[in-house]
C-alpha cells in the first residue's frame, strides 16, 4: 500500500551504524526501579513505528521518513549538527531533523515543544510522522522515577502533538490517540 521509494539498504545500514555510535553510552530510565535502557532502543522503536506507517500509508516518502526517524535525536542529543547532516544526507533530511530538535534557547519545556511543532508543520508530512512515532514510543512506559505530575504533563504534551499533527498521518494519529488513552494506567491516582 505505502510508497516504497527506492532506498539503498547499505545506506540505511550505514546510517544505523552512525546513529549507534553517536548515541553510544546514552541511556534512559526504564519502567522498573533502577533500570537503565540503551538509548538506541528508543531510536529503533521510532524507526519501527515509521516503517509500519509507511507500509500502511499511501504516497509516503519512506526514504525521508526512515532517515529522519533514525537521526531524529542526533542534533539534540549528540555532537552531530545540521551542517554534518546536510553534508551526509542532504538538505531535506537535515531540515527535517533540525525541526525535530528542541531549541535550547527557549527555557520553558512546553514552549520548546510548541516551537518545534511549528517548525515540524512547515516540513513534509514524513517529519510529522516521525514526531508522532517518537511520542508513541515514549508513551509505552514512563521512567520509574516520574511522578504523576510529570506523567500528566506528558499526557498534556502528547495531546497537543496529536492535535497539531493528526492530519499528517491517519494511522499514526490513531496510534497516538490510543497510546495517550492507555498511558493513564500509569497514574497512581485516577484522573478523569
Amino acid at each position: 500500500m505505502g510508497q516504497q521509494k527506492d532506498w539503498s539498504i547499505d545506506e540505511i545500514q550505514n546510517i544505523w551504524q552512525l546513529v549507534s555510535k553517536l548515541h553510544d553510552g546514552q541511556k534512559y530510565g526504564g519502567g522498573n526501579e533502577g533500570e537503565r535502557v540503551e538509548y538506541i532502543n528508543h531510536i529503533g522503536s521510532v524507526v519501527f513505528e515509521v516503517l509500519n506507517a509507511v507500509r500502511l500509508t499511501e504516497n509516503m516518502d519512506s526514504d525521508l521518513a526512515v532517515k529522519c526517524a533514525m537521526l531524529h535525536d542526533t542534533i539534540e542529543d549528540t555532537t552531530f549538527d545540521f551542517e554534518k547532516a546536510s553534508d551526509l544526507f542532504g538538505n531535506q533530511v537535515a531540515k527535517g531533523v533540525l525541526s525535530l530538535t528542541k531549541n535550547d534557547e527557549i527555557k520553558d519545556s512546553f514552549e520548546k515543544m510548541v516551537d518545534s511543532l511549528k517548525r515540524i508543520k512547515q516540513q513534509p508530512i514524513e517529519i510529522w510522522a516521525v514526531k508522532m512515532a517518537d511520542r508513541i514510543c515514549n508513551l509505552y512506559e514512563p521512567p520509574y522515577y516520574w511522578d504523576d505530575e510529570k506523567k500528566l504533563k506528558y499526557i498534556e504534551e502528547a495531546e497537543v502533538i496529536y492535535s497539531e499533527l493528526k492530519d499528517g498521518n491517519e494511522y499514526l494519529a490513531e496510534r497516538l490517540k490510543k497510546k495517550i488513552k492507555e498511558y493513564h494506567r500509569f497514574l497512581d491516582v485516577t484522573v478523569n
